[in-house]
Formats: C-alpha cells, structure tokens, sequence
C-alpha cells in the first residue's frame, strides 16, 4: 500500500517532524493540506507554511497551506472544508501541533499550562472531530497522533507535570479514538522516538546545539510515520508506538542512517528509558 492520491491533513507542519512526515507522504504522490500559524519568517524558526508547501510539491505531492489556529474551532472547520472541496475528501490526520514548556509549578505561568492542553489536547480533539466525517469514507482511515507512550513513572511527572499532562492527554485521545472508531474501521495511533529528535524544540528548549548533536534527523519520524499509515486501518490501531521499533519491525537493523552527527551518542527522548529497543525473546 502506497499514499498515492491520499489526502493528509495535518496541524503544525511548517518545519521539523511534520513538514519531514508531509513530504515524506508527498513522495508517494499525496496530496496535503497544512493547516500551521507562521505565515510570516521567525527569527528563531526556520520555514513558513508556505515554504513547507513549496517542499511538499517539489517532492511530488499536493499542497495546500492553510494559515490557521488549531485552537480556533470554525477556522479548523473552515481549513477542512477547503482542503475538501481542493481535495475531494480527508484519508489520514496528523496531530502534529504541539506547544512545550517544561517549567515546574510555581515557575509555570496559568496561561502557559493553558497554551499547552488548548494545542495539545483540544486542538487534536477540534481537528480529528472536523475530520471525522470524511474520514469515514474514506478506504484505509487513519489517525496518527505524535505522543508519547503511558506511564505512571512519577519521574515524569515532578520535573514537568503540565506539560506531560498535555502530552499524555493526546495519547489517551489517540487509545481512545482507536476504541471508539473501531468498527468504522479508522486507525487511531500515537507515535513517539526513542530519541530526542533534531527540532527548533531541541535547539531551543532541551539543550542547544549539544542536544542538537546527540540527536536523530526528523525523518525517523517521517519514515515510521509511513509504514504505520500504510498498514490496513483495521489491524493497526490502538497503539502507542515508538519509532524505531516500528522500523526494526520492518526488517531495518541500522538506524545510523538517521544520526544528525555520525558516531554521536544518542539522547533518550522523555517518556523512554532507552534509546535502544529491547532485545527479542528467545524462542
């Protein structure tokens, strides 16, 4: 199975893992629509929506950039209307959006915990919820929600309870969708790395150029992204995946392939305790 006359609509894809996810699916020939804020060059941001559109079409695909906020339900309602009526329908959705913060209580602000659970949690609920409809006429659906795996770990809570409560609350939407959506035959499944992955987050926020080094290309994310929308939407749902067990899965045993610096050692993302994937049982 191919992505071939797909459509993808996915939040947040000016630049990183979602412009590498779109243009990865424009490869095969789908089309997507985007629907992201920066409209205008960031100082500390690289691309616009519309520079992420041009990417998607030299790649293969359609493009359709959509300057919009995720937590604005009518202008998500209007964004899935247009890439409907450019596209004729909605195949698969992307979660992509996501705000970060990971200061402790007393030093987060109430409007930034509420920025991260408006673009984190409601903003996947507002855009799978105006896809839903089109989805179900769709012939392979899915739903892919870039989250992390559950756990109740406390260490995952005392250093940035905010945020991982924003984070975890895409994944129960993404296990919950899976039940909900299951015998109308739509996917619903989270993704996450093993390891930190080179974005404006890890540059900025986790570590700079040292974090940046130690990390894996977008397009580990990209790449496991694809094999899991490929796969039929009956029998692939409900999982909280993390990318390189979807690629090893696939038979790849070097995933070197996506260092950002070669030989560097790895950082294991939040919410994992390894960067490297446990070893299969012995017959």
């Amino acid at each position: 199975m191919t992505l071939d006359g797909k459509t993808m609509f996915i939040s947040g894809a000016s630049r990183g893992i979602g412009l590498a996810i779109a243009v990865r699916a424009a490869r095969d020939g789908a089309n997507v629509a985007l629907v992201a804020k920066t409209a205008e060059p960031h100082p500390r941001l690289e691309g616009t929506i519309y520079t992420a559109a041009e990417q998607i079409e030299a790649a293969g695909g359609a493009a359709l950039p959509i300057v919009g906020d995720i937590r604005d339900e009518a202008a998500v309602e209007m964004a899935v209307t247009q890439a409907v009526e450019r596209f004729g329908g909605i195949d698969i959705v992307v979660n992509n959006a996501s705000a970060i913060n990971l200061a402790r209580t007393e030093q987060l602000e109430v409007k930034g915990f509420d920025l991260m659970h408006q673009i984190n949690v409601r903003g996947s609920f507002v855009l799978t919820k105006a896809c839903l409809p089109h989805l179900r006429h769709a012939a392979n659906p899915h739903i892919l929600t870039l989250s992390p795996p559950l756990t109740l770990d406390r260490k995952w809570l005392g250093g940035h309870i905010a945020y991982t409560l924003a984070k975890y609350g895409m994944s129960l939407l993404a296990l919950g969708w899976a039940e909900e959506l299951r015998e109308a035959g739509i996917a619903s499944n989270a993704l996450w790395p093993r390891t930190l992955v080179a974005t404006a987050a890890v540059q900025n926020l986790l570590g700079g150029d040292e974090a940046m080094r130690r990390s894996r290309r977008p397009e580990i994310y990209a790449d496991s992204a694809y094999e899991i929308l490929t796969r039929d939407s009956r029998a692939c749902t409900g999982n909280t995946f993390l990318c390189e067990d979807v690629l090893i899965e696939t038979g790849l045993t070097d995933l070197s392939r996506y260092d950002l610096v070669e030989g560097a050692e790895l950082s294991v993302d939040l919410y994992v305790d390894d960067v490297n994937p446990p070893a299969p049982a012995a017959d």
